[in-house]
């Protein structure tokens, strides 16, 4: 009897050992993963600066945002500037490429193409969007505004009920166009891939008017006085929103130095320096 107590004590013994054994493997195990992860964050960040590249989903369909300079290969536009800024403040010595994107597949770019780095251009920050990918703190604000030919005779939003209203597909404007016709506020709509399109349509008077962003609208009149086009100035915007840069959520180290650099730019003048080099103001500022 006691020969067998003393194999059934060393049995349990050698079964706890096991345990203990497993358990601490497991525990190193995990530490493993946990480390994995992090350098997958860190990853990121890193892998610009070595490479030199900082690849973007951008909105390339209007010049405002991004646009390559034939001439000199410069990439500029309202937040490529931000951008070089960001860049040259992380010391990250990277060149930016463009991956032309539309307001209908640039959050598609990124999630799904892992050479990507970012998405910029024009991007509200909206809940939908937020359960999908990060966003830096807001560069700056935008809403909507209304460009008709500069001969028109419509100067108010109350003008705008015989009329047919142009809109780029994909926006947030489609939505806001959509509402107007069905509340009788406007004749009909008429859809257009690109702002180019959208500013031909209303040059040449094939639409009335359109809706776009006020950035947009303001940014294209600045930089070139010879449009035959005028904003309302007596208009009041419904939408207001933010606009930032989209990351993975994963990728928390480079979210967090663009926030530190753009929190910078704000502090010390740069940004509103570069809204005002864009044709922005005051009421752009988020």
């Amino acid at each position: 009897m006691e020969k067998i107590l003393k194999k059934l004590l060393i049995f349990i013994v050698i079964v706890n050992f096991i345990g203990i054994m497993f358990e601490c493997t497991a525990l190193k195990d995990n530490s493993k993963t946990a480390l994995a992860n992090v350098s997958i964050e860190e990853d990121r960040l890193q892998r610009i600066k070595e490479k030199g590249v900082i690849n973007v989903a951008a909105i390339t369909s209007s010049r405002t945002y991004f646009y390559k300079d034939a001439n000199t290969n410069k990439v500029s536009g309202i937040e490529a500037d931000i951008l070089n800024e960001i860049i040259k403040r992380l010391r990250m010595n990277a060149k930016i490429e463009i991956n032309e994107a539309t307001f209908l597949n640039f959050l598609e770019k990124l999630t799904i193409d892992d050479t990507i780095d970012i998405a910029s251009g024009g991007i509200f920050i909206t809940p939908e969007r937020e359960k999908l990918v990060a966003f830096t703190q807001p560069l700056y604000k935008i809403s909507e505004s209304i460009v008709v030919p500069a001969l028109s005779t419509i100067n108010f939003k109350s003008d705008l009920k015989t009329s047919v209203v142009g809109v780029v597909k994909g926006t947030v404007y489609e939505k806001l166009a959509e509402r107007w016709k069905n509340d009788n506020l406007i004749k009909d709509i008429a859809t257009f891939d690109t702002l180019p399109e959208l500013f031909n349509a209303v040059s040449s008077i094939k639409v009335d008017a359109g809706i776009l962003d006020s950035v947009v609208g303001k940014y294209s009149l600045f930089k070139n006085s010879k449009l035959p086009l005028r904003l309302l100035r007596d208009y009041t915007p419904e939408l207001t929103n933010n606009v930032g840069i989209a990351m993975r959520k994963n990728d928390i180290t480079l979210l967090n130095a663009f926030n530190e650099k753009i929190s910078e730019m704000k502090a010390d003048g740069t940004m509103y320096a570069i809204f005002v080099d864009n044709g922005l103001d005051k009421t752009n500022m988020a």
